[in-house]
């Protein structure tokens, strides 16, 4: 399934960051798509007795980024038989830099290796946070020992079974067809989760004393059958997209959690030894400024294995050019 176009692949040479080169060529491969691989260098400052903008500093920061490029030419050259790449080396602030390239070239894939990965709290480093709440086209942040391969991709959906929502509806068609697509070319398990919480049990419990717990129950019951019917139908709606022959081949394994979905999510993903995590990162309003939902940020910071994050249509970066 042809899916990106533009790809940008996001190197720090030395820092373990084959692997995303390594995904980065094959992904441009079968996509027959444009790969362009950078670096962002650090800006050299000036100092005591050193004017900004003075010959002297320009002179630092050009030997800095004939340094970055050498090492990245070098990182890259042995992937040129197989596709041909651009590289480049920027000057700023890394996460700024990314997404403005994002802007200027319309690029609709990034992928880097993780800035820095707490393995104990699955913690991501700053850029790559900020990366995840604000660049526009998908991000795929990679552990830096990656397998060639994955062996297990979970796709996380996020609805409300009452409540039609194009825009929920198209964020979860995407996030479905990417995972089915990385499946299927790493020949992977494919698992699809949702996580629900009952709205009316609490509600019941606090305004209303004269229901049994038999009938909470068979509330929440049918609740549960809701959500489930809403799953089902979801990923009917996948074999539809992907073809039959395809699902048939994945039989994706449909999981219904019922609790937090920062609690859930990370859960099942444990349970499984999943691989990979395909997730969206914004609430369902794709507003401008709504950077990440609370809910996918507390999942973001629980789970240990790379991810792919996706942003709702309707998304607008902070983000600016500079004029």
């Amino acid at each position: 399934m042809r899916r990106f176009n533009n790809i940008l692949c996001v190197v720090t040479p030395g820092s373990g960051c084959k692997p995303a080169l390594e995904r980065a060529v094959t992904l441009t491969e079968n996509n027959q798509a444009s790969l362009t691989v950078i670096d962002v260098a650090e800006c050299v400052r000036a100092g005591i007795g050193m004017p900004e903008g003075s010959p002297v500093s320009a002179d630092l920061q050009a030997a800095v980024v004939r340094a970055h490029q050498q090492e990245l030419d070098s990182l890259v050259e042995p992937y040129r038989q197989r596709v041909k790449v651009q590289t480049q080396v920027l000057i700023g602030t890394p996460f700024l830099e990314i997404i403005r390239e994002v802007l200027r070239n319309r690029r609709d894939l990034v992928i880097k290796s993780a800035e820095t990965w707490d393995w104990q709290d699955g913690l991501f480093g700053s850029d790559d946070m900020h990366l995840l709440r604000k660049c526009p086209c998908p991000v795929w942040i990679m552990r830096s020992e990656e397998k060639a391969n994955y062996s297990r991709i979970m796709a996380a959906v996020d609805f409300n079974p009452w409540q039609e929502d194009a825009g929920e509806n198209d964020l979860n068609r995407l996030i479905l067809e990417l995972a089915s697509s990385m499946a299927l070319s790493d020949f992977a398990e494919l698992h699809v989760v949702h996580a629900w919480e009952s709205m009316t049990e609490n509600m019941i419990r606090v305004f209303s004393s004269e229901l049994s717990e038999e009938q909470i129950a068979a509330n929440v019951d049918r609740e549960r059958c809701d959500h489930q019917a809403q799953v089902e139908q979801l990923t009917g709606r996948l074999r539809d997209w992907i073809g039959t022959e395809a699902y048939d081949y994945l039989s994706p394994q449909l999981y219904l959690r019922q609790g937090n979905a920062r609690k859930e999510i990370p859960a099942q993903a444990r349970r499984i030894d999943a691989d990979l995590v395909v997730m969206g990162t914004v609430a369902r309003t794709g507003l401008a400024g709504f950077f990440m939902g609370n809910t996918a940020e507390a999942i973001l910071n629980q789970i240990n294995c790379s991810v792919l994050a996706i942003k709702p249509s309707g998304f607008v970066t902070p983000i600016r050019l500079e004029n």
